[in-house]
């Protein structure tokens, strides 16, 4: 893993959840960390804690991603870097018409733009020295489209099918791209958007540090991932099985089982949890 995507890994949206444990995983397995996210003191923490434990060095970058300021903060980044993690995302739970202009935009800078730009400036630094890798948080939600979030969704198609391309195109430059397309995973960011208790047809949320887990062990292999394997069954059965239609219907009575209100729901950030 050093050798391949080291000596720098470069995670943007970790000072908790999912990014958090990309960071922690990768500095036990020897890399030095950038962490990058809007929250200095999460990420201060999270820096003093790998260096303690691993022994790696690491460095603090507190920015707003979605913002052209922030990605080009992020951008010049001049430690070696070898894998890139863009996993920040604003993921609001509403009717799509509940949203107003500016939260849709923000949903795309952040979600798409940000990921697009970076991938771009690191993507051209790792296919020039011939090695590196990048992953690119999508969700299971990428599938299909699902009512009140179906603009999160959309972007989350956009990075799966983004990640899918660039696996074919860097692949004999030696870069290896992976969409990780979880499902519910348990953390903070999931935990506040205070879901209703799951039904039986829904798998229960996952840990971070297993879908962090399966996500490093499916780098290098496939284009695309998606972790825990009761996940895996349900995206199959559907895909094979449903016709569109269905599929989209009963997504969208998942969701709004649970979140039953219509009530706008935080968006939150640093994480993609769903």
């Amino acid at each position: 893993m050093k050798e391949r995507y080291g000596p720098w890994a470069l995670v943007v949206g970790a000072s908790d959840g999912i990014g958090a444990a990309f960071a922690s995983a990768l500095a036990e397995r020897g890399l030095n960390v950038v962490l990058v996210a809007r929250r200095l003191a999460l990420l201060e923490e999270l820096a003093e804690r790998l260096r303690a434990s691993h022994g790696v060095d690491t460095r603090v970058v507190a920015t707003d991603v979605g913002t052209s300021e922030g990605v080009e903060a992020v951008a010049r980044a001049d430690e070696d870097i070898g894998l890139l993690v863009c996993n920040a995302a604003l993921a609001p739970v509403a009717p799509y018409l509940d949203l107003t202009p500016a939260q849709l935009d923000a949903v795309l800078d952040l979600n798409c733009r940000a990921a697009a730009h970076l991938a771009h400036a690191i993507g051209a630094r790792l296919v020039a020295r011939g090695h590196g890798g990048v992953i690119l948080l999508s969700s299971m939600a990428s599938n299909q489209g699902s009512a009140q979030v179906a603009h999160y969704a959309a972007t989350k198609a956009y990075l799966r099918v983004l990640a899918e391309g660039l696996w074919d195109e860097w692949r004999p430059s030696g870069v290896d791209v992976l969409a990780c397309c979880p499902g519910l995973v348990r953390t903070p960011t999931f935990a506040r958007t205070n879901p209703a208790p799951l039904g039986m047809l829904v798998p229960p949320p996952m840990s971070a540090d297993n879908v962090v887990r399966e996500a490093l062990a499916a780098l290098g292999r496939q284009p695309v991932v998606i972790p825990g394997r009761r996940n895996r069954l349900v995206a199959s059965f559907a895909a094979r099985l449903m016709p569109r239609s269905a599929l989209v219907a009963l997504a969208s009575k998942q969701t709004r089982a649970m979140y039953p209100t219509e009530s706008r729901r935080p968006a939150p950030r640093d994480g993609a949890d769903a």
